[in-house]
């Protein structure tokens, strides 16, 4: 059989779960949580579980969600989002971020994305016949290099993917990247496709810069976002994209040949509990940022060296002093002998550099954090 994507294996997030899974390791790798969902919102499940909302809702989504979306956007950034013409939710964060490729991108357009970068975009790219054209972040810091960006941009150019906060550094794009970003796009057809499914996961007083805060980039912006990572339920595959009508227009076109829709009992659940407990999505920032605290005080005896996270649920870590092996080994080893799961960086590259980093989850119960924080800190 000829392969649509014949260099893709499996994700590295499956292979290191499972590995944990059959090593009897910790699974400090794939990111979601082992605490559960607040149980009021697991009570509304329930609730319309039972009421009969078991049928086929709306392409779109549930207006009642869909309005709750709109004054969410237009509480934190602004922006008075049309909950009819530019609210879509779909399953799950990577159902949107395929969605919004597929509607814009055709045979031989060019799409930047920088690396390390989240292991779906590539694939998106190429089942929509594109060409995916990698740029590797600065580092210590993962920062944009805005030249590099400058002398990529050509008229194949349909789209440039960001992430903020970044997975799997951490890093977060600040309003100057944003006007950059506005500038270099200005007046060309390229589409702005913004992965902020962390958005709540914005530490130290920082501020998440959605491209919904900028007037200029979100008149050509997808911006994507997901009640799994918000809400503590990953396994629910729930989001939503926001954009301009043509866009989102494109974008359903799409994707009610992909899933069409999403459970109906869980749509309602969530409007209720948005408008219930909207204190829950505010409070996230200071809840991961204990968390984070809590993970770098627990190693911070260990040999690992690291800069705290500055957003998302993930710390990266180096190494260098533990051992000379290449990331993915070194991955392998803490995993099958010391019993740890951890996430290798290379497989975010196209062309890794020598790494000597891994990426941790630390979304997790302080038992659990403690308990792997032990086995790091005899390395």
């Amino acid at each position: 059989m000829r392969s649509k994507l014949p260099d893709i294996g499996t994700t590295i997030f499956t292979v290191m779960s499972r590995m944990a899974q059959e090593y009897g390791a910790i699974n400090l790798s794939q990111g979601f949580p082992d605490f559960d969902c607040p149980p009021r919102l697991r009570e509304l499940v329930s609730f319309y579980l039972n009421d009969r909302k078991n049928q086929y809702p709306p392409m779109t989504g549930i207006p009642q969600l869909r309005e709750q979306i709109a004054a969410k956007v237009l509480d934190l950034y602004g922006f008075a989002a049309d909950m009819d013409q530019e609210v879509t939710v779909t399953s799950g964060g990577t159902e949107a971020l395929f969605d919004a490729i597929q509607a814009t991108v055709s045979r031989g357009d060019e799409v930047i994305v920088f690396d390390p970068a989240y292991d779906s975009y590539g694939p998106g790219i190429a089942l929509a016949g594109g060409v995916t054209v990698h740029i590797p972040l600065s580092l210590p810091d993962f920062r944009i290099d805005w030249n590099l960006v400058k002398e990529r941009i050509n008229e194949r150019t349909r789209m440039i993917i960001i992430n903020t906060p970044h997975n799997p550094s951490g890093a977060i794009m600040s309003r100057q990247d944003m006007d950059t970003l506005a500038e270099l796009t200005r007046n060309r057809e390229i589409y702005v496709l913004s992965d902020e499914v962390y958005e709540h996961m914005v530490f130290d007083g920082g501020v998440h810069e959605s491209v919904l805060r900028h007037e200029e980039l979100r008149q050509r912006s997808f911006a994507v976002f997901s009640f799994g990572k918000t809400y503590h339920a990953t396994g629910w595959k729930l989001a939503y994209c926001v954009a301009p009508a043509a866009l989102t227009a494109e974008f359903r076109k799409v994707h009610q040949f992909v899933t069409f829709t999403s459970p109906s009992f869980i749509q309602y659940a969530i409007a209720d509990f948005m408008r219930e407990c909207p204190e829950h999505a505010k409070e996230l920032p200071a809840f991961y940022q204990a968390k984070r605290d809590t993970f770098c005080r627990l190693i911070k005896d260990s040999r690992f060296t690291f800069t705290p996270s500055r957003g998302t649920y993930f710390q990266l870590v180096d190494y260098s002093a533990i051992s000379s092996l290449p990331d993915a080994e070194f991955a392998n080893h803490l995993t099958q002998k010391k019993g740890v799961a951890a996430i290798p960086l290379s497989p975010f590259y196209e062309k890794a550099p020598k790494s000597t980093l891994l990426r941790f989850c630390f979304c997790k119960d302080d038992s659990t954090l403690e308990a792997a924080a032990q086995i790091l800190c005899k390395l």
